[in-house]
């Protein structure tokens, strides 16, 4: 196998990833694409592969990224990622929703394990709930600090609900493929904000200026607004 074919990239080459047990999507772009402030540092829950973070490392050098997954095969993968990217993670080998710590983080994201069928054979989680999965990520960011994930279309309602328990300022952005629905759903929030929430347009899921240009979601609404 050639190094063409063993590894691929993200956000037109500034990313890479080697091929292995799960390879990062355009989720993960998506999602790393979403905060519009530069944190100090953020929790990356379900790191996997590390495609989330790797993405947020490539606009934001200066971050301090902590990566947990109850996967150590996943984490294994993940270092070897960071080390290809020149990159630097503290990783947990630990269950979200039984790790007991302290620490809390400017930016909390997740791409969280929704999706249904065989469990997976690298021991990720599998149809988590997802209300107690965001409660627990949430519990890990600082007040006025934000909770960022990305979720199919048809399972936002539990993150949703949880959100507006500890969350203001919620941001709900819809992205649509081909179809007249909603494929996946961001959300973000802000902890012990009391502003409401706002529901955005939705944008193209194969978005040239987010997935190979590596604009934020922000940058590219104000883009589209000068048009």
């Amino acid at each position: 196998m050639t190094e063409k074919q063993e590894i691929f990239t993200l956000i037109g080459g500034r990313v890479k990833i080697k091929r292995g047990r799960y390879n990062p999507t355009s989720d993960a772009v998506w999602l790393a694409a979403l905060p519009d402030k530069s944190p100090k540092n953020v929790l990356d829950v379900g790191i996997g592969t590390g495609g989330v973070s790797l993405c947020l490392a490539s606009r934001m050098p200066d971050i301090e990224i902590t990566g947990i997954d109850i996967s150590q095969d996943m984490l294994d993968e993940c270092s070897n990622n960071f080390q290809l990217n020149n990159k630097r993670v503290e990783l947990v080998n630990a269950d979200i929703l039984s790790w007991r710590t302290d620490k809390t983080f400017d930016l909390v994201v997740s791409n969280p394990p929704y999706f249904k069928g065989t469990p997976a054979k690298h021991d990720a989680h599998h149809n988590a709930d997802l209300g107690e999965w965001t409660r627990k990520c949430i519990a890990r960011v600082r007040p006025n600090g934000m909770f960022a994930t990305i979720v199919d279309a048809a399972m936002m309602s539990n993150v949703v609900a949880a959100m507006n328990h500890h969350c203001g300022d919620i941001r709900i952005i819809p992205l649509f493929s081909t179809q007249n629905t909603a494929e996946r759903v961001l959300l973000s929030g802000v902890v012990g904000s009391h502003t409401g929430t706002r529901i955005f347009a939705g944008l193209h899921m194969n978005c040239d200026a987010i997935l190979r240009d590596g604009l934020t979601i922000a940058d590219y609404l104000a883009m589209l607004s000068e048009l």
